[in-house]
């Protein structure tokens, strides 16, 4: 019976002893359950932070390389503008180069075709049209200045005599004849030479 008694009487404390320990492993659980979320959450947040941080960091690199790309594309631009004017002054040198003779020829053709009694007062000349203004004291000088001009090779035939005036002079006694004419000058790559003859084998 006294075996029996204590055998009841340990079961009882055994009992009693046993929610107290459930209690305190759902207690520990629950806690290590926190510990690990605050864990987690710190974690990710730190991990977070450092990705923000080094996002930014690659913001603001690729806005500082943008920046300098776009002064390299600005200088490119200056760069080929500078080389168009250049390119353009550079076909303008080279055609005043090749027209030049065009002005030297025209003035001494006209030169040498002045026959005697005969002044020019006015010349001008918008592209290979040339009209010549001038007074001669005989009308055949005016005829003999336009042949003089066809026969050069330098103007195209048919030249065309705008008009003419005829003003009396009191003295001398005589007249004095104001013309207007229009010709076409070519330059000495437009005529076309005569061709030569074959060379004898």
């Amino acid at each position: 019976m006294i075996r029996i008694n204590l055998l009841i009487g340990e079961r009882a404390q055994v009992k009693k002893k046993l929610p107290f320990q459930a209690g305190q492993k759902l207690t520990v659980g629950c806690s290590l359950i926190l510990i690990f979320a605050g864990l987690f959450v710190a974690w990710r947040y730190w991990a977070l932070t450092r990705e923000s941080a080094t996002l930014d960091t690659d913001i603001a690199s690729a806005q500082q390389e943008t920046a300098r790309l776009h002064s390299i594309i600005q200088k490119v631009q200056e760069f080929e503008q500078r080389k168009a004017q250049l390119t353009q002054r550079v076909v303008l040198i080279e055609q005043l180069r090749r027209d030049q003779t065009g002005p030297v020829h025209m003035l001494d053709q006209i030169s040498r075709s002045l026959p005697p009694m005969l002044w020019l007062t006015e010349l001008k000349q918008v592209g290979n049209d040339v009209t010549i203004d001038g007074i001669s004291t005989t009308q055949t000088g005016v005829s003999d200045f336009i042949m003089n001009l066809e026969a050069s090779g330098y103007f195209k035939r048919s030249i065309d005599i705008v008009n003419t005036t005829t003003e009396p002079l009191p003295r001398p006694p005589g007249e004095l004849i104001r013309f207007a004419i229009r010709a076409q000058f070519q330059t000495p790559g437009q005529t076309n030479p005569a061709p030569t003859p074959p060379a004898a084998r």
